[in-house]
């Protein structure tokens, strides 16, 4: 046996022989001018886009622009001590985030850097930011759902594991909101959630992170965190990363929910930095390639086939109107990449009826076929009874007297508008919404005022456990509803209604 000498010098004998012995080319070049997290740079003749540079100081930056003397570079740290005339260096490689459950349950930036104060991330493995989208061929129809809590979605704007849906309305109407309990009643599912906040304010954020932690699952969930005094590129590179992220549970056979918050800031981020590195503004400034930039994004949203795991990336992405104009260009931009859009009133948020869906102009391109079967064979009609009340409710303001019938209609309509009202940080299960929508059309709310619904609705999760435990439990594991489920259903809510009406 030979000695460990002997098997030392085999080794280095081997490494010699293998050295390569020659002259060794290495590029580097030198910032021309540097301003706002951008920096110019000669000299790197051979970069690419999307290449991660290296300064002299230890700073980072990813490639953006490609002109034919020089380059444009955005920073991802601090531009504090970058001079002109600093020397940098191509390293070959691209922007990549640490992946894998190491991550769960964190806040990190996006480049996967604790900001929790936790221990550092043990990550399985580090992926390119960017990432092409699944074939079609490694695609699978969208049948499973997302179930948000909200009734006013899961009844008329039906969510499925896949899918892109974006949020859509005026600052303060409530878009975060319906994202967040979204995220809070995952909690029972297997879907992993990641929430990615560009540009939002820190006391936003840390407000987000609370509820989710207080609420629903936080060790199945990411949060993904660029400030506002985050620099530019880290901005840029947020809502990728996030997705890079979620994409690992979705390429190991896992769900997995991302909500990026907001998509319009993330625009406005993209044109600064366009601007800065000489790109030819378009319209409202903006570059020609803002729409490339959220369609690669968004098209990465998939369910997967099962030959590739048969895993789902769901992605909810925000965006804000002004003065509710969804006409403007980023709005119309990502309604025409997502799969439907859910539209936030702002009339409707100060009337009080929040969730402020508006049913109008909201809707979802895969329809009912996501729909848990209890849920759509319970609240199919839903959506046109309320349309039809709305319009009728109208005509009652010019003082006409409706025949009965009419009036009848307009009073089941507005119990409706009363139960779609739903608090947040409250997600209702499918039972209690199939619940809910068989006693309205059974017309159990008809003898109770509309301003009692709502303690009707809060008791009657507790309700139910108590006095239909075999049906909850049933339609909890099937996903679907018989006649005597609907039977028991609706003589619990019978009795829920009496008992509180005795009581009070």
């Amino acid at each position: 046996m030979p000695s460990a000498a002997d098997a030392w010098l085999a080794r280095a004998e081997r490494h010699v022989a293998d050295a390569t012995i020659g002259a060794a080319l290495h590029e580097t070049g030198r910032v021309e001018t540097i301003g706002d997290g951008v920096a110019m740079i000669s000299g790197l003749a051979g970069a690419r886009l999307g290449e991660l540079l290296r300064f002299a100081r230890g700073q980072s930056g990813f490639v953006h622009a490609l002109d034919r003397d020089r380059i444009g570079c955005v920073l991802l740290d601090d531009a504090e001590g970058v001079e002109a005339g600093d020397r940098v260096s191509g390293t070959g490689e691209v922007v990549r985030v640490p992946v894998g459950p190491g991550l769960l349950g964190r806040v990190v930036d996006p480049l996967g850097r604790p900001l929790d104060d936790g221990p550092a991330i043990t990550a399985e493995r580090f992926d390119p930011i960017e990432r092409p989208a699944p074939a079609i061929i490694e695609r699978d129809l969208v049948t499973q759902p997302v179930q948000t809590g909200l009734l006013v979605v899961d009844a008329m704007f039906a969510l499925g594991r896949g899918q892109r849906e974006l949020i859509l309305g005026d600052r303060a109407t409530g878009k975060t909101a319906l994202a967040i309990d979204t995220i809070i009643n995952q909690r029972t599912s297997d879907i992993v959630c990641v929430y990615v906040a560009i540009g939002q304010k820190t006391s936003s954020v840390a407000r987000v992170i609370e509820q989710v932690r207080r609420h629903g699952a936080p060790e199945r969930a990411i949060f993904v965190v660029a400030s506002p005094a985050s620099p530019a590129g880290l901005q840029w590179v947020a809502p990728f990363a996030a997705v890079t992220i979620a994409e690992y549970f979705r390429d190991t056979g896992g769900h997995a929910l991302v909500v990026l918050d907001d998509l319009t800031k993330h625009a406005a981020t993209h044109r600064e930095i366009a601007l800065l590195t000489g790109q030819s503004p378009g319209r409202e400034a903006y570059p020609g390639d803002v729409f490339y930039l959220h369609s690669r994004l968004l098209e990465r949203a998939a369910r997967l086939a099962p030959a590739r795991g048969g895993g789902s990336l769901t992605a909810l992405p925000v965006a804000e109107t002004d003065a509710g104009n969804v006409s403007a260009y980023i709005p119309t931009n990502l309604i025409s990449i997502t799969d439907g859009q859910i539209v936030l009133d702002a009339r409707l948020f100060a009337d009080g009826q929040k969730p402020a869906v508006d049913v109008g102009t909201s809707v979802s391109r895969v329809g009912g076929k996501t729909q848990v079967p209890a849920l759509r064979e319970t609240t199919g009609t839903l959506r046109l009874d309320y349309a039809q009340f709305l319009e009728l409710e109208i005509f009652t303001r010019f003082g006409e007297q409706p025949e009965p019938g009419v009036k009848a209609r307009i009073e089941r309509g507005r119990r409706l508008r009363a139960l779609l009202i739903q608090p947040q940080y409250r997600p209702l299960r499918v039972v209690d919404q199939v619940a809910l929508a068989l006693a309205l059309s059974a017309g159990l709310f008809d003898a109770i005022d509309a301003d009692a619904i709502a303690a009707v609705r809060a008791a009657l999760p507790a309700w139910l456990d108590a006095n239909a435990a075999s049906v909850v439990q049933r339609i909890a594991a099937s996903g679907e509803v018989t006649e005597a489920d609907r039977a028991a259903l609706k003589a619990a809510v019978a009795a829920l209604i009496e008992h509180r009406t005795q009581a009070a």
